[in-house]
């Protein structure tokens, strides 16, 4: 299992720009496929952005297209989401997750129900 911890939330004004960290520890991490997601309290958790575990595959909402990037370092266990243009509707809680499989390659967007293992979340909030 991978075990992970989320760093780089913080409140920004509307426009402005944040990087989010996710540093794993596990021996799986580099075939495990990751995820950002985002939860609103009150409301479900709902998909953010996805990285296959090879890293030449990205997924997105689309309501973050073209405005948030995800990426990933295996050499340093790390999974990134870089956010810019951030709207007031960006703010909630982040959570960074690992697949529950390794080496599961996604073709289509990943959901909720297929990662195993998530951080304690980080609170990103935007003010306009």
């Amino acid at each position: 299992q991978v075990q992970l911890v989320e760093s780089g939330g913080g409140l920004v004004q509307t426009g402005g720009s944040l990087r989010l960290s996710c540093a794993a520890s596990g021996r799986t991490f580099s075939t495990n496929a990751m995820g950002w997601f985002r939860q609103v309290p009150g409301q479900e958790r709902d998909f953010v952005a996805a990285i296959n575990w090879s890293g030449d595959r990205t997924f997105y909402a689309d309501s973050v297209k073209g405005r948030f990037t995800i990426s990933r370092d295996n050499a340093k266990n790390t999974v990134y989401l870089q956010m810019n243009s951030l709207k007031p509707e960006d703010t909630a809680i982040y959570y960074c997750a690992a697949d529950r499989f390794t080496r599961r390659y996604y073709a289509i967007k990943p959901g909720v129900g297929d990662f195993g293992s998530w951080g304690q979340g980080t609170q990103v909030t935007v003010s306009s």
